[in-house]
C-alpha cells in the first residue's frame, strides 16, 4: 500500500518508521488473515490508558463515577468513528469484497477498530510516549469540550438522577420492534416513566434507549 504523498501521515501527525504496521493496522479481518484485530485489542487498553490518565490529572475532584462517564463518553465506538471519518480513514482501509459491498467503509464499527489499531501500530512503532501524543492530538477538539462533567452524562443516567431526586420510580425501558438484517438493524424502543411514554428508534438497542430516556426526559421537564 502506498501512502500517496504522506497524506495519510499528515493526517495523522505521525510517520510511521515500520510502514507494514500501519498496513496492518487499516486491514480488515475481510481483507486477509493478517489484520488488524490484535492490534486493535492493542490499541483499546492503550486509549483507556492515556484517557484514563488524562482526566484523572484534569479533574482532580471528579468521583470515580464521573471520571467513567467522561471516559466511556470518549472512548465509545461512536466517537472512534467520528474520529476516524474526521482523518479520512475510510479511504485507506482494506476490506474484503463483501465488506467493500456492503460501505463497510464508513462502518462505525470498522472505523473504530481501525482507529484503535492505528494507536496500538504506534506504540510497536515508537513507544507510549509517541502513542500518548497521537491519541492526545486526536482528540484535542474533544478534550476541549470537557468543561461541564454533566452535560457527558448519558440521557438514562440523567433521566434515573432526575427521577431519583423527585422520589419517583426508575424508567421501563421495553424494545417493542426489530427490524432490518442482522447487521442493519433497526430498534424501536419505549421508555415509560414519571406517567408518561415515549417512542425512539436506534440502530442498537443502547442508542435507543438513550433516545427514549433523553426525549422523556426532555417531556418531563416541560410539564
Amino acid at each position: 500500500m502506498i501512502f500517496k504523498s504522506c497524506k495519510l501521515y499528515n493526517c495523522l501527525g505521525y510517520t510511521f518508521q515500520d510502514t507494514q504496521l500501519l498496513v496492518d493496522a487499516l486491514t480488515h479481518r475481510s481483507s486477509a488473515s493478517n489484520n488488524n484485530e490484535r492490534l486493535e485489542f492493542l490499541g483499546d487498553a492503550l486509549l483507556n490508558l492515556v484517557i484514563t490518565e488524562y482526566l484523572f490529572q484534569k479533574y482532580p475532584m471528579a468521583s470515580e463515577g464521573e471520571l467513567s462517564r467522561l471516559r466511556a463518553s470518549l472512548v465509545k465506538g461512536e466517537t472512534l468513528a467520528k474520529l476516524a471519518r474526521g482523518l479520512g480513514l475510510g479511504e485507506w482501509l482494506r476490506l474484503g469484497p463483501g465488506e467493500i459491498k456492503n460501505g463497510g467503509f464508513q462502518r462505525e464499527s470498522i472505523l473504530a477498530d481501525a482507529m484503535e489499531a492505528i494507536f496500538g501500530a504506534v506504540y510497536l512503532d515508537s513507544g507510549l510516549v509517541s502513542c500518548r501524543d497521537l491519541i492526545l492530538n486526536i482528540y484535542r477538539d474533544s478534550l476541549v469540550l470537557l468543561d461541564n462533567i454533566n452535560e457527558f452524562k448519558d440521557p438514562k443516567t440523567l433521566l434515573q438522577e432526575y427521577l431519583q431526586g423527585n422520589k419517583q420510580a426508575l424508567p421501563v425501558y421495553k424494545v417493542i420492534k426489530i427490524q432490518g438484517e442482522p447487521h442493519i438493524q433497526n430498534f424501536t424502543v419505549e421508555c415509560i416513566a414519571a406517567e408518561a411514554r415515549v417512542v425512539a428508534e436506534g440502530s442498537s438497542r443502547r442508542k435507543a434507549e438513550q433516545e427514549a430516556a433523553r426525549r422523556l426526559l426532555q417531556h418531563i421537564r416541560r410539564q
